[in-house]
């Protein structure tokens, strides 16, 4: 079927007497008008059951031909800029989220935040922004957060208002509707960028210094279990990215995650990724499952997303079973709470523990823990990394390695600080060195790479 084959079987009408309709019609000076109008005489016109068969692009340009001869039939007062504007508008409500388009296309932008129809904030660089970015009304929002659900098999209505979602360039999607939001849809997206941040990237970015570069690869090079903490959208999957680059490309590597985000770039992973109930309240599938059926899969190591529940139990024991170098993260303010958000979780698994059990079981199992954070100025700091080194009496005890000391904030915002080892050398140093992984002493002294840093005003 060539080009013009394919146009006029999208062009195939269902329209009334084979012309454009509402020739006759006083044209709006409103564009939000002329939009409407026009996407509605648009659906009346074309032929959508074949809009997949013949192929987005050529659909695309068949619609966006029809639309050009709607502006002329209808003699809309718009200059040639102003329509190909109103036509992208049209197919981005046809084919994509409709105002939210744009904003999914900018490179720039990190998390894209609908409070109903009436406001849209983005995340830039670390920081908020409110966009003049609107829709029509909540029916408006509804319709777009209906086609996003959809398109992964779900629902989401007064029975069933909120759900969880990915869609095609792994964004994470949230939204909420009505009765549990009270002010009107509410929808959260998470973007992902496709190129991957590296260590030289975090390093630029003031993400952590050259000695705590050092003592990280030598961490995950030598198969030490860690443990990343840190609030939302401090930047934890991202680091958990770049420790992952430096795990060797001939071990194979299970993720288990409840929205797939991680970008691994060894050769032989494994995903996997849990399943809601569905609308019978059948086949769901936990990461709790997912991490058991993994130790099955002859993993080298195994990397979970984020614990958040029961699961956090098996993956303790898998660290303790002879699954070294394993990596997880964990909703925390500091790594002490982390610790204690780990023992919660192994009490929602109703085993019935003794709490020193369920310690002893942590500290067997983590050897380091990373706490990172976003701060004030947008910008995301290693804010230390810590070592556990056992049990005393009934407490786990750890001991910093690197911390991030604040000095102040300067005149325009930017949080001034510095990276400072403590000068404890760690005890896992020597297990370090019998693999081979041999740390210069000058890691853990104070001096290089110690200085007072600005943040840039750069986040990511």
């Amino acid at each position: 079927m060539n080009w013009s084959e394919k146009n006029d079987k999208v062009k195939g009408t269902t329209g009334k007497g084979g012309g454009p309709a509402g020739k006759g019609e006083a044209p709006s000076t409103d564009l939000v008008d002329i939009k409407a109008r026009v996407h509605r005489k648009l659906l009346e016109r074309l032929n959508l059951a074949n809009l997949d068969s013949v192929g987005r692009e050529a659909a695309a340009n068949a619609i966006r031909e029809t639309i050009q001869e709607m502006f002329a039939w209808e003699n809309i007062a718009l200059n040639l800029e102003e329509r190909d504007h109103l036509a992208q508008e049209i197919l981005d409500e046809i084919f994509g989220l409709g105002p939210l388009e744009p904003l999914m296309k900018d490179p720039e932008v990190s998390d894209i935040l609908v409070n109903t129809h009436k406001s849209v904030y983005v995340e830039r660089n670390g920081r908020l922004y409110r966009t003049d970015v609107r829709f029509q009304n909540d029916r408006h929002l509804l319709q777009v957060i209906d086609r996003i659900v959809s398109g992964v098999g779900r629902r989401i209505d007064e029975s069933s208002p909120m759900v969880d979602a990915r869609l095609p360039d792994n964004s994470r999607v949230n939204a909420i509707i009505p009765p549990l939001a009270v002010d009107g849809p509410h929808v959260s997206i998470r973007r992902f960028k496709t190129d991957v941040l590296t260590d030289s990237d975090l390093m630029e970015k003031d993400t952590f210094n050259e000695s705590m570069l050092t003592l990280l690869k030598g961490i995950v090079k030598a198969r030490l279990n860690v443990l990343i903490s840190g609030g939302t959208g401090a930047g934890k999957t991202t680091l958990l990215n770049v420790l992952s680059s430096h795990i060797p490309a001939d071990e194979r590597v299970v993720t288990i995650e409840d929205s797939a985000e991680l970008q691994l770039r060894q050769p032989h992973v494994v995903r996997l990724e849990t399943r809601p109930a569905n609308v019978e309240g059948r086949g769901e599938v936990t990461q709790r499952a997912l991490v058991i059926n993994s130790l099955r899969m002859r993993p080298d190591r195994i990397i979970v997303g984020e614990v958040r529940g029961y699961e956090a139990i098996d993956m303790l024991q898998a660290m303790n079973t002879g699954h070294d170098g394993s990596l997880t993260t964990v909703h925390a303010n500091s790594p002490r709470d982390a610790l204690s958000r780990l023992e919660t979780m192994v009490a929602m698994a109703n085993l019935n523990l003794p709490e020193k059990a369920v310690r002893r079981q942590i500290s067997s199992a983590i050897n380091v823990v990373i706490q990172i954070a976003r701060l004030s100025d947008g910008t995301r700091k290693v804010m230390s990394i810590s070592e556990i080194v056992g049990m005393e009496g009934d407490v786990i005890t750890m001991q910093d390695l690197f911390i991030f000391e604040r000095q102040g904030v300067a005149e325009d915002g930017e949080v001034l600080g510095r990276f400072r080892p403590t000068g404890i050398r760690p005890r896992f140093a020597d297990v370090l060195k019998s693999k081979g992984i041999d740390l210069p002493g000058l890691v853990f002294v104070e001096g290089q790479a110690s200085e007072t840093t600005r943040s840039g005003g750069q986040g990511w």
